[in-house]
Order: C-alpha cells, then structure tokens, then sequence
C-alpha cells in the first residue's frame, strides 16, 4: 500500500533509473532546446534535468527566475540571458561556444522555448549554421490545456494556436471572428486584467452557445479547469474574485453546427481532381489530410461524386 508521504518501490529503482539517462548519447557542439515547466517544479523531465547538468552553458530568457528552478534541482550550470531583445546577439554568443564543442541548453521562462516564447530566432541561427538543435521535451501550457478541454477528436485532431489576443477592443473583436471562423479548437492565451473584456468581445462576436474552456493556472495549487458557453462565461467570473487571477490559457471549440454546415467549394475542386486518378478511398485520405474535415465526410462525398461521374 502506498504511504501518504513516499512511492512504492518502482521495478527499477531510481538510481538505475538516472544511470540509464546518464549513459544516453549526449552529442557535443549542440543546442539543447529545453521544456521547462509551466508551473510545477515536479514536471522537469529526468532528462531535463540531465541536458541541463551537461551543458557548459544555459541560455535563459529569465536568468533570475530560472535560477529558482535550476536550484531547485541542484543544477549549477552557469547562465547568460537569451531574450526578446538581444536574441541576435545570444545567438552568436551561441555559435562562439558551439564552434568550441560546448553543448548549450536554450530554455524559456516557463514552458517550451521558441514557441510564444523567445528562441526561434536562436534555433534558425544555428542551424543555418550547420549545427544541431536537439529537443528536450516537456510542459507545454497549450498541450495541458487542450488534454483538458475535450474539444478535439480522435477522428479530427487538428487545433490552431493563436497566441495572445490583441489589446484593444476593435481589433480583438476582429481578431476572433477570423479564428473562430476555422472549423478547429483554437486555443490562445489572455492576461488576467484583460479577461473579463476578452470573453466579453467573444460573446459579442458569437453565439452564445459556442462552448469556451477556460484553463487556470495550470499544474500550481489552485488550478481550475471549467468549459461553459460564451453566455454563462462573465457569470462565472462574477461568482469568485479569484476567477480572474493567473495565467490562463483558453480554448474555443468548434461551433457545433459545423458539422452540418457545407464543406468550402474549394473541397469538391479537390476531391473531383484526386478522384481523377484515385480510388474514393484513397481521395478521402489525401483530402482529409489537406483540409483537416474528417476523413469519414471527405469518403461520403467522393463516394457521391464518384457515382455522379459514372
């Protein structure tokens, strides 16, 4: 039975456990490009971990703040800043260790670097350079929220990103009819003084049925996790003050009468051009993967096309 304050004995202890991670290949003169966590000291990968210990040097986006973390795992690589403003820089400063077979870890503030995080622009430097990128993965808030929400298929499991919502009212507003016009989850972050406006605007712009999943400091103490439609969503916010404190990330479901609506005319130019030199089958599987509908829909219409031209 397993104690309230300990782990049982796992079938390969811990110690052989960081050996087996130890004797991995750690390539020299490479960028270790590394996911740190998001919220939860817990979710460092032993992996992680290793890359970080290894390393000659960490690139950090936050030196102050990572240190916490690093601390926290007794890691004692030393750091140089890696940031918005001075990635150009840090990327040749990069290029000068790894010329001299140095590895170098590249990580964010929290989460994954280079992705709404700086990095990319380090990570295309090197590369163009001819050095390697290797990732580390790990905590990622969009992932963690998306595993939440339900909102995806096994049968359609394509979402879009779109990152951060513009500050002002106008261009929010335009902002979402453009996202939520993609028969997709889409899944964006918003600050939490600009909350309460953001799904105000949302409501404005859809239906008040569109179901939105509102994600709340994700993996701390008081995460909350909720999926309401955009007319209860402000009610919400008014029930608790603390509702509107953290970090969130958001999810937008699809609307739910995509399902019926009529597929874009661009979608029959397709299949009518696969089914040229296809079978129905094999048209649906290619149009499924260039136009993200389910393959299941793609085959019904191929199959009627496919009977109109005999």
């Amino acid at each position: 039975m397993r104690e309230e304050n300990g782990f049982d004995e796992p079938p390969m202890s811990w110690k052989r456990l960081t050996e087996r991670v130890d004797q991995q290949d750690w390539p020299a003169g490479a960028l270790y490009v590394i996911a740190t966590p998001i919220g939860n000291l817990a979710d460092l990968s032993l992996r992680a971990v290793e890359a970080l210990r290894r390393c000659d040097v960490i690139a950090a986006e936050d030196t102050r703040s990572s240190r916490q973390l690093l601390d926290a795992w007794g890691v004692n690589t030393p750091m140089m800043a890696a940031h918005r403003h001075n990635e150009a820089s840090a990327a040749q400063a990069i290029i000068g260790r790894l010329q001299k077979g140095e590895r170098v870890a590249l990580i964010s503030d929290a989460g994954t670097p280079a992705v709404s995080d700086p990095g990319a622009r380090v990570v295309r430097t090197i590369v163009a350079e001819g050095y390697r990128a290797i990732p580390v993965p790990g905590a990622s808030a969009v992932m963690a929220a998306l595993m939440v929400s339900g909102a995806t298929t096994d049968e359609n499991p394509a979402y879009t990103f779109a990152g951060f919502t513009p500050h002002k009212t106008t261009a929010r507003q335009k902002w979402f009819r453009r996202w939520s016009a993609i028969n997709m989850p889409v899944v964006f972050f918003e600050s939490p003084h600009r909350l309460a406006a953001s799904m105000g605007d949302l409501a404005d712009v859809l239906p008040g049925d569109r179901l939105v999943t509102i994600a709340r400091e994700l993996t701390k103490r008081f995460e909350q996790v909720v999926t309401l439609p955009l007319n209860e969503v402000q009610a919400w916010l008014q029930q608790d003050p603390h509702h509107s404190q953290g970090e969130f990330v958001l999810v937008l479901h699809p609307s739910p009468d995509a399902a019926d609506e009529a597929p874009p005319a661009y979608v029959s130019i397709l299949l009518d051009a696969l089914l040229e030199d296809l079978s129905v089958k094999d048209a649906a599987r290619i149009a499924a993967r260039a136009t993200n509908l389910p393959k299941a829909d793609l085959y019904r219409m191929a199959l009627e096309r496919g009977k109109n031209e005999s």
